[in-house]
């Protein structure tokens, strides 16, 4: 693990309390512009701070979110080589169209590496969560991999937010959200998560193999 990185503070922007690099969030939202100022402000603070910054497009697209950033007063470099990157969700998570867990959780350890040869600080990502509900192979094993995002992070410290839309999102699978993400964010403000199961508590409990 690279030390300078070991007991950073992330700057969220969204909040005035910082917390440690590598924590892991979910925004559950039924809000759009409530998700655009948070997501807008973490995605600003990673800027400013000049972190590896990438974001996952699903309900927009890449071109689209440069847009709505700019909207947002964020300033962000045109070109991927010095720092921000919008891709479209499937093409990051589903290249080949199935979803494998160890495959995406491999992009985030190598988007880890890329910080740290490329001489960033820290990173940060933030991913729109609705591609899995387009009947990917697959996307059944979602909250597998986002239990096994906890372990990866505490190695590959990258500060992440994953977006999952209640009006998409049944009940049933907001609350396996809330079991495998320790942070939540609620009305700007991040929060313990009460409902957070250890990844191997989880795993275990819904027969998934590590």
């Amino acid at each position: 693990m690279n030390k300078r990185l070991d007991a950073r503070q992330a700057i969220m922007g969204f909040t005035e309390e910082t917390f440690p690099v590598g924590t892991h969030m979910c925004l559950i939202y039924d809000n759009d512009k409530e998700r655009e100022h948070v997501i807008a402000k973490f995605l600003q603070a990673g800027l400013a701070q000049e972190e590896k910054v990438a974001y996952f497009a699903d309900i927009m697209t890449p071109a689209d979110v440069r847009t709505w950033l700019a909207e947002m007063g964020v300033q962000v470099p045109e070109a991927e080589s010095e720092g921000f990157s919008a891709t479209i969700a499937m093409d990051t998570y589903c290249p080949d169209g199935k979803f494998i867990p160890q495959r995406m959780l491999d992009t985030l350890r190598a988007f880890y590496h890329q910080t740290l040869d490329e001489d960033y600080p820290g990173g940060r990502v933030s991913g729109e969560m609705t591609w899995a509900l387009r009947g990917i192979p697959g996307a059944e094993r979602l909250m597998e991999y986002e239990a096994l995002v906890n372990d990866v992070l505490t190695t590959h410290p990258i500060t992440a937010i994953c977006q999952y839309d209640a009006r998409r999102f049944d009940g049933a699978q907001i609350l396996d959200v809330l079991r495998v993400h320790p942070m939540m964010i609620v009305h700007g403000q991040i929060v313990r998560n009460p409902y957070y199961m250890r990844p191997e508590d989880f795993l275990k409990e819904y027969s998934f193999e590590r």
